[in-house]
């Protein structure tokens, strides 16, 4: 945005259409309150800014934040990722039903467990806390035997897991298996945390994706939406998915996983 707000200062024709994608919300919604404009050619807008200060609040906006408290007083506290990070996991030496915390800072992780070789990170709380299920899904996905023994589960909670402070954790699984909910949310999920980890991250699904048919039940939503989650699928090999996808014309969200099948 920096460059954008420079020409504007010097008097120079910008792209005005890209330059409003690169404000804030509030600022981007009412543009015309805020500056004027006089095209000068194509996709070039000569601007002009009405509110005294505003370019400077802008400049420092653009500037990128050092810590959560400067992003905070920039307005946007979620511009810079959180120093510490907690995480609920399964393990091998746990007992009961209360999972492990660990805690992530940038100094390192506290957590009084060895991880195991690999790690299943599941996105949500009912299918987390049914651990020994997920287990068993996951052997059958993979055509092995997993346990607690050789593999520890994550709750993921949604994004907070595609943070690059989790991520560095999670890298140290020889392999990760991800098991989201089978709709663009998870994919998009996915893609996040394999763009990171490469080849360590694995998405967990059926091998025979025709005999879950009957458990895609969740609305897409909108169609654009839907044809962006075949294409996903399809982007990453998952053929049997983006098949289950246009068969039953809905989403999976991964609860269905603990229904007998």
């Amino acid at each position: 945005m920096n460059r954008y707000l420079k020409n504007i200062r010097d008097g120079k024709a910008i792209n005005f259409e890209a330059f409003l994608k690169k404000l804030p919300d509030d600022i981007a919604g009412r543009h015309w309150k805020y500056f004027s404009v006089e095209k000068v050619g194509a996709q070039k807008w000569r601007v002009s800014c009405l509110e005294d200060g505003l370019l400077e609040r802008l400049e420092m906006v653009a500037v990128k934040p050092e810590s959560r408290s400067q992003a905070a007083s920039q307005g946007d506290s979620h511009r810079h990722a959180p120093d510490h990070a907690f995480l609920l996991v399964y393990h091998s030496l746990q007992k009961g039903q209360r999972p492990e915390v660990v805690m992530l800072s940038r100094e390192g992780a506290v957590c009084n467990f060895k991880s195991k070789k690999f790690g299943l990170l599941v996105e949500n709380e009912q299918n987390f806390f049914d651990n020994t299920r997920m287990l068993e899904f996951l052997g059958e996905c993979e055509g092995d035997n997993f346990s607690l023994d050789n593999c520890d589960v994550i709750l993921g909670s949604g994004n907070r897991v595609t943070r690059p402070l989790v991520l560095d954790w999670l890298g140290q699984y020889d392999s990760l298996f991800c098991a989201f909910d089978y709709d663009l949310g998870g994919l998009k999920m996915f893609g996040s945390i394999k763009r990171y980890l490469g080849d360590k991250a694995h998405f967990a699904q059926p091998i025979h994706w025709h005999q879950w048919h009957n458990a895609f039940r969740k609305t897409p939503g909108s169609s654009e939406r839907f044809a962006q989650a075949i294409a996903a699928a399809e982007s990453f090999g998952f053929d049997g998915l983006a098949v289950a996808f246009r068969k039953t014309g809905h989403f999976m969200e991964q609860e269905m996983i603990l229904d007998e099948h």
